[in-house]
């Protein structure tokens, strides 16, 4: 089988992985460069913490075990570590701790001294803060685990071309064609769209725009210089979530600033100092750290802030999906994207077929896949 994938971020990848392991011919056609899009400007946090509702919590789940599986290069299984001081914050982690526990996901209450073993630079919190792990999650090095899923699928035959910006996908029953900017034309007998957040503009499956500042499709991230500071895992707390980042990098996130996030402008002046201003809230041990590089995330948000994944013409030659949980689900749906193409349905897929937008969507709601993006 010949197949086109569109798009070589971490979903484009782990397709064309997946799809080379049946034996597919698969050429990737990429707009700029590999990672160029919202791989590259991920938290990649792998975990199924806060996903909602219980079919979208599923399929996170499944996928964390699936990285657990995958082992090797690009997954840091190191876990995660998350504290909760004042009483609202307490009752909100608490609550979905015991929802977890009835999921039987693994979480654990653990006390302050158990968390400074694990983590001996975790800044000192007040008395009676909460502190919770949870030992299955981890973190992903964007690009060492795209270089590893490429990399697979280039050993099994995949090409993979950059410069291909893709502007019109024609299907029929005889096959799949797609015409670039520069006038070429591909063929195939299937096309797999992973366009992430430019999947609207090929196909019809409403996605929002990113260009629009906001939460629900933009964040902040700040990548400081290499600090001498032990961490080891994901940490989140009241006011800033850190995470290593390579070489002695911490990569931050706060969330309450990404009302602000607009991608069409340079990130404001003040928000990489505000994050390093709340830094020794969460470590010590960072004296003199600076920022190295601010920037805005670009999410791929469905428009009703649910996965998509099924065939999206009357063909079925065009297989498109499109996620804003893209490093924590792109393992699994490697695999099971690709047994589908290869007529292998998939039960955990079936929520999130693209047929739902024939009939109108309610907008995405605080506490829905929306508010579990930044998650990873």
């Amino acid at each position: 089988m010949r197949v086109l994938v569109i798009g070589a971020g971490v979903i484009g990848a782990a397709v064309a992985a997946g799809l080379t392991r049946r034996g597919a011919w698969v050429t990737v056609l990429e707009q700029r460069f590999p990672g160029a899009g919202t791989t590259g400007t991920s938290f990649a946090w792998v975990n199924a913490n806060a996903k909602d509702p219980d079919d979208y919590f599923a399929l996170n789940h499944t996928a964390v075990h699936a990285y657990h599986a995958l082992g090797g290069d690009g997954f840091v299984p190191t876990g995660h570590l998350e504290w909760a001081n004042g009483e609202t914050r307490r009752l909100e982690l608490s609550a979905r701790v015991e929802r977890l526990r009835d999921r039987e996901y693994a979480v654990e209450r653990i006390t302050a001294r158990r968390a400074a073993e694990l983590e001996p630079d975790l800044a000192a919190q007040p008395d009676g803060t909460d502190y919770v792990l949870f030992p299955e999650e981890g973190h992903v090095i964007p690009a060492v685990l795209l270089a590893r899923l490429l990399g697979e699928a280039r050993d099994r035959g995949a090409r993979v071309e950059t410069g291909a910006a893709v502007r019109e996908i024609t299907s029929g029953r005889g096959g799949v064609s797609v015409t670039l900017a520069d006038g070429g034309v591909r063929a195939a007998d299937v096309l797999v769209c992973c366009a992430g957040r430019w999947t609207g503009g090929l196909v019809d499956v409403p996605v929002l725009d990113p260009r629009v500042s906001g939460a629900t499709t933009n964040g902040f991230l700040v990548t400081t210089t290499p600090v001498p500071a032990r961490l080891g895992r994901v940490l989140t707390g009241d006011r800033l979530n850190v995470r290593p980042d390579g070489g002695g990098r911490l990569l931050l996130q706060a969330l309450d600033l990404d009302g602000s996030a607009d991608p069409e402008t340079q990130p404001r002046d003040d928000v990489g100092p505000e994050m390093l201003a709340r830094l020794p809230e969460v470590l010590s041990a960072t004296e003199g750290v600076r920022v190295e590089r601010t920037r805005v995330g670009q999410r791929a948000m469905p428009a009703d802030g649910r996965t998509v994944a099924g065939f999206t013409d009357a063909a079925a030659r065009v297989y498109t999906v499109v996620t804003h949980s893209g490093i924590t689900l792109a393992p699994l749906l490697g695999d099971l994207v690709a047994g589908e193409v290869y007529g292998k349905e998939s039960a955990l897929l079936r929520p999130f077929r693209p047929e739902r937008f024939a009939v109108p969507a309610p907008a995405a709601a605080p506490g829905t896949e929306c508010a579990a993006q930044d998650r990873g």
